[in-house]
């Protein structure tokens, strides 16, 4: 039986990021086999590959690989907590909203590694700080969206649940955080993505032991080239998890936005 033009479709669209991915695995091979960057700065597909094979089957990158993980979602659970009521109640007040307006943008655009020395002084050398600054930056995030998307929840079905006799608290609730989920789910994608970004970095530049930052610093230190880019690949592996993890939850419990 012929498969129908949709279908076909929908199933390319699927395979259609893959075939991003074989091109650069490709032309990276091109480079490699044609000298153009110097073998020792570059190793081949394969070589990494095999690096990030052996780090995960011999337990080292593995390690480091979940302690990430545990320090991101760590640092981004702390940051919802806070970030969401917070965000409701600024959004829910615009006169609230432009009293903090100056201190939320100022923050939010101050790069996340400016305040590595603030953290260090608050926290000392150790997990707090690489937790607490994480958590600082995915808040920022996660708070702007949220007040954004209370802010602009559509007034004509505030306005009809009012009218049906809704009282405050049960229009805020059944409406206007229904209404700001999208913009909601939005922060978070970009929370947890800053969360992450951040702990890299931390775990680089704030006296770490573990953890992928510390693995592609070490690597490049002592120029185990495979190595190092076995652990970009793991760090942009985990990435990509994390922000397709809240895509398809979005598409499972937001499936109505915008309509």
């Amino acid at each position: 039986m012929k498969a129908p033009p949709e279908f076909l479709r929908a199933r390319l669209g699927a395979l259609a990021p893959l075939g991003g991915a074989v091109g650069f695995v490709l032309f990276w091979s091109w480079v490699c086999a044609m000298k153009l960057v110097d073998p020792v700065l570059l190793p081949t597909p394969g070589e990494v590959l095999k690096a990030l094979w052996d780090g995960f089957a011999g337990g080292a990158m593995r390690h480091d690989f979940f302690t990430t993980v545990q320090r991101t979602l760590l640092s981004f659970a702390i940051a919802l907590v806070i970030a969401v009521p917070c965000g409701v109640m600024l959004g829910s007040s615009r006169r609230v909203y432009s009293f903090v307006e100056f201190l939320i943008d100022f923050f939010r655009s101050t790069p996340a590694s400016a305040l590595f020395p603030l953290f260090l002084v608050l926290f000392g050398v150790g997990e707090k700080t690489k937790i607490a600054v994480a958590a600082f930056g995915a808040a920022l995030m996660i708070l702007f969206n949220v007040a954004y998307g209370v802010m602009n929840a559509r007034k004509t079905r505030q306005a009809a649940a009012r009218v049906m006799g809704a009282g405050r608290l049960r229009t805020m609730v059944d409406v206007t955080l229904l209404e700001s989920l999208p913009q909601t789910f939005i922060g978070m994608r970009a929370g947890i993505s800053f969360a992450l970004i951040i702990v890299i970095v931390a775990e680089m530049f704030i006296g770490s032991v573990d953890g992928l930052g510390q693995r592609v610093l070490n690597a490049q230190m002592v120029f185990e080239m495979p190595t190092m880019y076995a652990a970009i690949l793991a760090a942009g592996i985990l990435g990509y998890g994390l922000n397709l993890a809240f895509l398809l939850l979005e598409r499972r419990f937001v499936h109505w936005g915008g309509k």
